[in-house]
């Protein structure tokens, strides 16, 4: 009924000349109904920096990476590997692919390319396909071929392996448009709305080419599918330093364009390091102090670097003096309008994808090919450049930690518990978990499924997740799994769209530990 008012009410609008004039002055002259394509660049590159850290809020309990303690008194959802039921938490990567960037992003890819504007174009069908990597990878199966139909009021969803396959279409097709100079190629347009590489259309396809080579990495369980010297052919056509690293600058001028992990906006203050993250770096699991520790992660008041266990509710037997303080170098809710910590400041430049990354991912991909030599050149390379990151971060205006010094560095480096003479899956995966800490978070979590969280190295038999466990009293519809993907945005799928998710087991209690088909053989 309502369908057929609607046709009735456009059909009087468009016979009626009075109509016509009314609907013109109603024009918004502050909101012009068509604008530049460039403007619609700032938002997306935003959401694409920033969704995934308010989703990591969530993701980083399953990664172990921090923990829910402070006014708690019983272990949370997600910390038991678990999700919010009738919520909308962890799907905020959901929302915006489908809405902050959705027809928005349509509409600048079609303007791009009716005014051949190749550069725009090529950038624009990055961040789709960085759209359906990440949601893909966090969800599992996704709605794409249906996901923009107006006229449906369900939608059916896709599989796993057709998003894969979208992804490296879309990678494809953006490499070829980024080496296009012809038509309105303009460095000076993109910039106007390009936030992170400031119109280098250059930088954005050695994006393209560091996004396809962390795609086809993704593939490593699929014998048939795997194809490690692509991995490697495609990071050596990405990022040659950190100087190509994709990073945003937050204007810092209103809550809502700081960083999100800035102490200000208030989003981690509860939240305390664990276990896992501090073992990788303590000496815990590899014999030596990493220097990045007093850098990344926080002291407790007694000076001395602590985690939590998962499994204890809030600070366990921990004394006052022996408590972790927040992410920002405070006890308690301190440190409003102080100085921060690494990434945990306003001002923090906040990563889409890094040089060290990439690295960590080549030397994956050489060890699995049986190149030792060029496997631990790689993650030699990871380790150097995310030690000048962290350098990097810490430099902001009022940053408390020192810097790395290089004697420091080249001490750690010089450890064979930390550059073996043979090189190993647990050195590159925990060494990648810390490169990775508080920003990279689907990237660490598909890893972490891909070696099943707690999967063996098979030279040394050490766990490849070093001091990894999930916890001992998982959520209760898990039914004694580990999580294996979020379930669908709750107020657009459960609420509006329970036909597809029927069609895909998405209404059952325990959909979230149901394998994806990525991880599989």
């Amino acid at each position: 009924m309502k369908t057929i008012s609607a046709v009735l009410l456009v059909a009087a609008l468009s016979s009626a000349t009075a109509c016509h004039d009314f609907l013109d002055v109603n024009t918004n002259p502050n909101a012009p109904p068509s604008v530049a394509a460039n403007t619609y660049l700032p938002p997306m590159l935003h959401w694409m920096v920033t969704s995934p850290q308010l989703d990591g809020r969530f993701i980083g309990r399953y990664t172990q990476q921090w923990f829910l303690t402070v006014g708690v008194t019983a272990l949370s959802t997600w910390d038991r590997m678990g999700y919010d039921p009738g919520s909308d938490n962890g799907a905020q990567q959901w929302r915006d692919v489908y809405w902050s960037l959705g027809q928005n992003l349509i509409d600048m890819n079609a303007k791009a390319q009716a005014e051949e504007r190749w550069d725009l174009l090529g950038v624009g069908m990055i961040l789709k396909a960085w759209g359906w990597q990440v949601l893909t990878d966090y969800h599992g199966e996704i709605v794409i071929q249906e996901a923009f139909d107006q006229y449906r009021t369900t939608f059916d969803y896709d599989t796993q392996e057709y998003a894969y396959q979208e992804v490296e279409r879309l990678l494809d097709s953006a490499m070829v448009l980024l080496r296009r100079t012809d038509g309105l190629v303009d460095a000076a347009y993109l910039a106007k709305g390009d936030k992170i590489y400031n119109g280098d259309r250059t930088k954005w396809l050695k994006f393209a080419h560091g996004l396809m080579a962390l795609h086809l990495n993704h593939y490593s369980n699929k014998a048939s599918l795997y194809d490690p010297a692509a991995v490697i052919a495609h990071i050596d056509s990405s990022f040659v330093s950190n100087a190509d690293d994709a990073l945003l600058t937050y204007p810092n001028t209103n809550n809502d364009d700081r960083n999100f992990w800035g102490r200000t906006r208030d989003n981690i203050t509860n939240y305390r390091q664990t276990n896992f993250i501090v073992g990788l770096m303590d000496s815990t699991q590899f014999g030596v102090v990493d220097p990045r520790m007093a850098r990344m992660l926080s002291p407790s008041p007694d000076g001395q670097y602590r985690g939590l266990d998962v499994n204890v509710v809030n600070f366990g037997a921990l004394t006052t003096a022996q408590q972790p303080n927040n992410f920002y170098g405070y006890p308690g809710a301190g440190g409003l309008q102080a100085p921060g910590r690494y990434l945990f400041d306003d001002r923090a430049k906040m990563p889409a994808m890094t040089y060290a990354q990439l690295q960590f991912i080549k030397a994956e991909a050489a060890l699995r090919m049986g190149n030792q030599a060029l496997a631990l050149t790689a993650y030699a390379n990871g380790i150097s450049s995310h030690i000048a990151f962290v350098n990097s971060r810490n430099l902001a205006a009022g940053q408390t930690p020192p810097q790395i010094t290089a004697t420091e560095k080249s001490t750690f480096l010089a450890s064979p518990q930390v550059v073996p003479a043979v090189l190993k899956l647990s050195h590159i995966r925990s060494q990648k978990v810390i490169a990775q800490f508080a920003w990279g978070h689907d990237e660490m979590w598909l890893d972490m499924r891909r070696y099943h969280y707690t999967d063996l190295d098979p030279v040394s038999g050490l766990q490849v997740f070093r001091g990894f466990a999930p916890p001992t009293n998982p959520y209760p519809d898990n039914g004694g799994l580990v999580v294996q993907r979020v379930r669908p945005r709750y107020n657009s799928e459960y609420v509006w769209n329970r036909p597809g998710l029927q069609a895909i087991g998405g209404l059952d209690a325990n959909y979230h530990t149901v394998p994806m088909w990525i991880i599989q053989p």
